[in-house]
């Protein structure tokens, strides 16, 4: 999901994710993320039925434990690192 263009201020990071298995599962991870204030990009390197990666920039850095609720509240869950 893309919502504004990036600009060279932006921070990327990089979550680690359980439970997804198909590109649905990531749609619905990257969409729900995609809204939290201030991501212009969530994006899912998808490895079915493992740890697949959401990729997340925003324009300030996000608080883990909000991206980790979002997550949770779309049906999945952050892997320990």
């Amino acid at each position: 999901m893309s919502a504004a263009p990036v600009t060279s201020d932006d921070v990327s990071a990089a979550f680690p994710v359980l439970g997804l298995t198909c590109g649905s599962c990531a749609s619905r991870v990257s969409g729900a993320v995609g809204k939290i204030t201030g991501v212009h990009e969530a994006r899912v390197d998808l490895v079915a039925g493992g740890t697949s990666t959401l990729h997340v920039t925003s324009t300030t850095p996000l608080d883990a434990g909000l991206v980790a609720s979002t997550i949770s509240d779309a049906g999945y869950q952050l892997a320990s690192k």
